[in-house]
C-alpha cells in the first residue's frame, strides 16, 4: 500500500517516478499483502541515471524492508543521496534501510526518524526517535506506516514540487487533513 500510494501521489504531482526492484528477476514484485507491482527497472540492470533523480524512497513491508536493507547497492544509493543533500525517504519498516545505510553516522547532528512501531527498538538507539506521523529532518523524511502514507507522499510532493502543488494534488483526493 505504501509504495502504490506514494507512486500515485507523486505522479499526480507530475514528479517523474522510476520504480526499481531490488530483485534481479524480471517480472512483478509481490508485496507483503500479495499486491503485485511491475517495476520499471531492476537494480542489477544498471539502473539508468539513478543519480539524476532528486529523491530515493524506500517502501515498507517487513520482508521487503529486510531485503532492501541488506542490499549493498541500496545502502550505497541511500548514503550517496543523503550526502548530496537529496531527499532520502522511508516509510514503515523501510526506515531500517536508513540505519543500515549508516546515515546516522554521516550527520553532524542527531538525526530524527520515525517508523512502524514494530521496528522502533531497532532504531531508537541510533536516532532521535519520534512518534509523529511524518518526520522531516533536513533531507530525510520518514513515516509510520500504511495509515500515514498520504501525508508522507504529500510531504514529498511539497519538498519536490512545492506546497502549492501538494495542495493542488490533495484537493481532488478528498483527504481529511490539511496540507
Amino acid at each position: 500500500m505504501e509504495a502504490v500510494i506514494t507512486i500515485d501521489v507523486l505522479r499526480r504531482a507530475g514528479v517523474q517516478v522510476l520504480v526499481v526492484a531490488v530483485e534481479t528477476e524480471a517480472g512483478p514484485v509481490t508485496c507483503s499483502r500479495g499486491v503485485k507491482i511491475v517495476p520499471d527497472a531492476y537494480l542489477g540492470d544498471d539502473v539508468p541515471k539513478i543519480d539524476t533523480y532528486d529523491a530515493v524512497i524506500v517502501p515498507g513491508g517487513a520482508q521487503g524492508a529486510a531485503t532492501i536493507s541488506q542490499n549493498a547497492q541500496v545502502r550505497s544509493i541511500l548514503a550517496d543521496f543523503y550526502a548530496q543533500h537529496k531527499i532520502v525517504a522511508a516509510i514503515c519498516a523501510g526506515s531500517l534501510a536508513i540505519k543500515t545505510a549508516g546515515i546516522q553516522d554521516k550527520s553532524q547532528k542527531p538525526v530524527h526518524i520515525t517508523s512502524h512501531p514494530s521496528v522502533k527498538e531497532e532504531l531508537e538507539g541510533d536516532f532521535v526517535y519520534k512518534e509523529d506521523r511524518v518526520v522531516a529532518d533536513s533531507n530525510l523524511v520518514t513515516s509510520r506506516g500504511p495509515g500515514t502514507t498520504f501525508e508522507f507522499a504529500l510531504k514529498l510532493v511539497s519538498l519536490l514540487a512545492g506546497d502549492d502543488k501538494a495542495r493542488e494534488v490533495a484537493g481532488p483526493m478528498v483527504l481529511n487533513f490539511e496540507v
